[in-house]
């Protein structure tokens, strides 16, 4: 799933925002926090990230480091946060 997302994501992006770079690396370091990665996964997807000149630079990484990170994300809840549609109450928020 984390992977079919991070298709998606590439699909639309040309070049990686530094906003969506720095967020990713949140996200990652959060991993390492919870011990959902090891010092040694998550130095090696950081590693991977930062040379990345585009998303699609991102999907050739090695599939163990995918593998990872799609376990963190189910653990986290990840992918549900990013496929549930939005509050009713969100008025418009969504999409600006």
């Amino acid at each position: 799933m984390a992977r079919k997302l991070a298709r998606t994501i590439c699909d639309s992006m040309g070049a990686i925002p530094q906003d969506l770079r720095k967020a990713t690396m949140k996200t990652i370091d959060e991993m390492l926090n919870l011990a959902l990665l090891t010092p040694d996964q998550h130095q090696q997807i950081s590693r991977w990230i930062a040379q990345a000149d585009s998303p699609d630079d991102i999907l050739k990484m090695p599939p163990p480091l995918w593998r990872a990170i799609e376990r963190a994300s189910a653990v986290m809840g990840i992918d549900e946060d990013l496929t549930r549609p939005p509050a009713l109450d969100a008025d418009d928020l969504v999409c600006r």
